[in-house]
């Protein structure tokens, strides 16, 4: 009678039910159609923490000590005025080059060349104050247009090959940049060679060709780049060229019947990259080196990059990113010189937070369902 009243339903003759083991359950791996915004942040915010603890645990091999990390990444970077003012120096260009990236991938274009259009950006403006073209008032106006014509013109070509010939944009953007990297240094070790010491670096630029000082120490760059940001943001977010960014990003060949411009658009779309990546070494060159230098862009392309990536292409979340990275190679300078820390490292740690946050990618995007059962023995 206990027996009875303790398995009931074995008393009715239902069988026992049995755990499944976890090697014989079948799963299906499906594309998510929607996720709720605050999952998707949730499952980012996890990725980012991951790769956080991933990196101080490599830090800390390396020789930081693990009570000094919190003070040198957020303390000693942000809340000390001189190294804040190093962290808005170093993002001025990134929060462009981040732009610029951000804006090609959305329409399609994987614009590898952001180094290559950096250099012609930075050579145009050069050439203005070489040249000594326009009147003193005028000068720093006619570096920055030439600035972003040059970097137009040099994602045109690649631009034109994707769209009228089907050339990988990936192939032909990452060639120009050693073109434009090679045609820097004949510039530079030959006839715009500084002739007063023979380096290999332009000579200096006058006073009325620099970008001026805000203030405390803090350069017009970044409040060029938080207006660039903006306009990004609007052209993004809220003009119909936006609306056709958007049509092309989901999926241009429904945009093309539905009667969205597609062709325009990822032109519009690639050369404004252009234009903002060649802003991104007028900024550099002069904002921050006042000449012409032979490495000013190194580390950009890998930054823009990994700004746009991280951002989701988002104007406004890249500027907050470039801001972060540009943080991380502070503290890197940092620990360069307190800890004996390779610079080296802080590319590591840009590299483990892009994996982490491409894992995340996939568990936004996919989600695996349990599709059935077999029976046990």
């Amino acid at each position: 009678m206990a027996e009875a009243a303790l398995a009931p339903d074995t008393a009715r003759g239902a069988a026992p039910h049995r755990v499944q083991p976890l090697a014989r359950r079948r799963y299906a791996l499906e594309i998510r159609q929607h996720m709720a915004w605050r999952w998707q942040a949730l499952i980012l915010a996890a990725a980012l923490a991951a790769g956080f603890a991933i990196s101080a645990a490599i830090l800390v091999a390396a020789g930081v000590p693990a009570d000094e990390l919190a003070n040198e990444f957020v303390t000693q970077t942000f809340l000390d005025g001189q190294n804040f003012r190093a962290v808005l120096f170093q993002a001025a260009p990134m929060i462009l080059v981040g732009l610029a990236g951000s804006l090609a991938f959305r329409a399609r274009f994987w614009n590898l060349g952001l180094e290559g259009q950096m250099i012609w950006g930075a050579i145009g403006a050069t050439a203005v104050s070489i040249w000594q073209l326009g009147p003193e008032p005028l000068r720093l106006p006619l570096m920055f247009a030439a600035a972003i014509g040059c970097g137009l013109l040099w994602v045109l070509g690649p631009a034109w090959l994707k769209l009228r010939l089907g050339v990988n944009e990936i192939i032909s953007t990452l060639m120009l940049n050693y073109m434009a990297a090679n045609f820097l240094l004949h510039l530079v070790y030959g006839a715009w060679k500084d002739p007063k010491d023979s380096f290999p670096y332009s000579p200096q630029f006058r006073a009325f060709e620099r970008l001026p000082e805000l203030g405390a120490g803090i350069g017009s760059a970044i409040l060029l780049a938080g207006i660039v940001a903006l306009l990004a943001w609007w052209l993004v977010g809220v003009s119909r060229a936006g609306l056709y960014l958007r049509f092309v990003d989901a999926n241009p060949r429904v945009a093309h019947a539905n009667g969205v411009p597609v062709r325009r658009t990822i032109y519009g779309a690639v050369l404004l990259s252009g234009a903002m990546a060649g802003l991104a070494g007028f900024a550099v060159a002069a904002g921050q080196e006042g000449r012409l230098t032979q490495a000013f862009y190194q580390g950009y392309g890998f930054s823009g990059i990994l700004i746009a990536f991280l951002a989701r292409n988002n104007p406004l979340a890249a500027t907050v990113v470039a801001l972060l990275v540009a943080a991380l190679f502070v503290t890197g300078r940092s620990l360069q010189v307190f800890y004996q820390v390779p610079f080296s490292m802080v590319q590591l740690i840009q590299a483990i937070i892009v994996v982490c946050v491409a894992s995340s990618d996939f568990f936004i995007r996919h989600r695996l369902r349990r599709v059935g059962t077999e029976a046990a023995p």
